[in-house]
């Protein structure tokens, strides 16, 4: 008898019910989080209405766009994988002071451009450092990624950054209703309805939200039934040397931040990354950050707060998420419906963003079990990475007196945590060890060194 092969979950193709439901539920989950940058970056330069909402539906469509190369791949671009890809808040500051000062629109486009072909060129170096990502780090990074997350679910709780009513009773109780239907949903609802409890509660708070208030449909009605993004629609891009140095150190944040959370998606799904796949990956984040400047947006990179809620759901087909590219694709070609789904209040994206942020915290601290914490520095290296990816999101203005590209790599809590963890790795595990310490071993690793630990040559250590 003839057997067929298996097909990882990773690979399932869920029946077309289930992808539209589970596709809807990533969109709703990224959505705040991928209109925020043109929203922030449009206001900073005040560019008129008409334009602040040409950049939301052209960023809409590339984030459909690269969502689709990182699911579904061709040749050595995507890491196939359930990844949502976004806008990149690294980017943020750097491209506020680039189009404020003088170079505009077409000076940020010529720096993304540039920052995405250089992506594309280091994929591979970044793809032979994985190896310097064992449990300890990749535990650590998926753990800091959760933490740094939560303060944007806790501002969608009070009503979102900037309301006017923000902190107001009626925020956080309708935030603690859509948690309580989630969570009712997840613990008692048939396996189906389990997997897309975000979506229910999201729907449910919809249905609560609007008699009381919270939500004003007004921008349905002013929005455009079709609207198609066109290359350099802003005018050609500039090249300028200070704005493409600035966007160089966001793309080395924006690999390291898509790296851990590529390393966080692999051990959920049980599909580890290996370094071809990993190369892949950043490569599809460069083309995705090259279309951005052609299409009138910006760099791209993995969405943490999806990586969070694969991990809820346990659905971990990427044809799900490229389902979900596809509907993104359509919020930028039909601006009508981008509007229907940018009227969900915060509060009801905070209640959902508790659970699912939390998941990815909890998920690090999963891998973390695996790890030897006797007699070995891996507690510090634990310790002292959490601290410093915690420290920019506890106090965001820490780093203001320092110089912009510090800020731009510092300011990040992943990418700050991230790059902690790696040195402290190579630095009590990677290192030979002083001589007359003890050598226990931990994830393969010599940790402490007795004479024999020195006696070997570096290269069998490492």
């Amino acid at each position: 008898m003839a057997t067929t092969t298996p097909v990882h979950p990773v690979d399932e193709v869920p029946p077309v019910r289930q992808l539209a439901a589970f596709g809807l539920q990533h969109v709703l989950a990224m959505y705040a989080g991928a209109v925020a940058v043109p929203l922030i970056v449009g206001g900073a330069m005040k560019l008129s209405p008409a334009d602040l909402a040409y950049l939301i539906t052209a960023d809409l469509l590339v984030c459909g766009i690269a969502t689709l190369i990182q699911c579904i791949g061709f040749w050595r671009f995507g890491v196939r994988l359930p990844i949502m890809q976004g806008c990149t808040f690294a980017a943020v500051s750097p491209m506020v002071l680039i189009g404020t000062t003088g170079g505009g629109l077409p000076a940020i486009y010529g720096s993304v451009i540039v920052a995405g072909l250089a992506i594309v060129l280091l994929a591979p170096v970044f793809g032979k450092l994985l190896r310097f990502f064992p449990p300890l780090v990749t535990g650590t990074v998926i753990l800091v990624i959760g933490i740094s997350l939560l303060p944007v679910a806790g501002n969608w709780v009070a009503g979102g950054a900037g309301a006017e009513d923000f902190g107001e009773p009626k925020n956080i109780a309708l935030a603690a209703f859509v948690l309580a239907v989630v969570l009712g949903v997840q613990r008692f609802a048939p396996v189906f309805l389990s997997r897309i409890a975000v979506l229910i509660g999201i729907v449910v708070g919809m249905a609560v939200a609007v008699p009381f208030g919270f939500t004003d449909f007004g921008g349905v009605g002013d929005a455009d039934w079709v609207g198609i993004s066109t290359p350099f629609h802003f005018g050609a891009p500039t090249f300028e040397a200070s704005a493409i140095i600035s966007m160089l150190v966001v793309a080395l944040v924006t690999m390291t931040e898509t790296t851990g959370d590529f390393i966080a998606v692999g051990e959920m799904t049980g599909r580890k990354v290996e370094p071809r796949s990993l190369s892949d990956g950043l490569r599809a984040d460069g083309l995705s950050t090259v279309l951005g400047g052609v299409f009138n947006t910006f760099p791209y990179t993995a969405y943490a707060q999806n990586v969070g809620l694969v991990g809820m759901t346990r659905v971990r087909s990427r044809w799900v998420v490229a389902a979900a590219g596809g509907i993104l694709v359509l919020l930028g070609l039909l601006p009508k419906l981008g509007a229907v789904v940018a009227a969900i209040p915060a509060p009801v994206l905070g209640g959902a963003g508790l659970v699912m942020f939390g998941t990815v915290a909890a998920s690090g601290l999963r891998t973390l079990a695996q790890v030897d914490f006797k007699g070995n520095n891996n507690l510090t290296v634990v310790a002292v990475s959490v601290a410093m990816g915690v420290l920019p999101v506890g106090v965001p203005t820490i780093y203001e007196k320092f110089p912009d590209w510090f800020q731009t790599v510092m300011n990040s809590g992943i990418s700050a945590g991230c790059l902690t963890a790696i040195v402290l790795n190579l630095l009590f595990n990677h290192l030979p060890a002083k001589a007359g310490s003890v050598a226990p071993e931990a994830d393969g690793l010599p940790v402490g060194g007795g004479e024999q630990t020195v006696e070997k040559p570096r290269e069998e250590i490492v």
